[in-house]
């Protein structure tokens, strides 16, 4: 997300996010040689309808600090990956005869 942030976002940034969706797009990090011009043309076309799309979004909500929402993207990312998933899992239904006390 690069809209509405204080300071706003940069071309290096939008560049950034236009790559990553050109190497989605694509299904590669690095373009055959024979690809690269369309690759990197896709990028540039990318990056250019991303800052007119910027450019031409309003909105009345005060802009996001970057810093108050990066801290809050690692603490969901921490919760997210520290949890143990082992105690979520549900069991599978236990197959052959049941369990005897002994």
């Amino acid at each position: 997300m690069l809209f509405n942030f204080d300071p706003p976002a940069t071309e290096d940034e939008v560049r950034a996010a236009a790559l990553q969706f050109v190497r989605k797009l694509s299904g590669t990090t690095r373009p055959a040689r024979h690809n690269v011009a369309a690759f990197d043309t896709a990028v540039d076309e990318v990056a250019q309808a991303a800052l007119r799309l910027i450019g031409g979004l309003t909105t009345t909500a005060p802009p996001r600090d970057r810093q108050t929402e990066a801290e809050r993207a690692k603490e969901r990312s921490r919760l997210r990956f520290s949890r143990d998933l082992s105690a979520e899992l549900p069991r599978a239904p236990r197959r052959g005869p049941p369990a005897t006390a002994s």
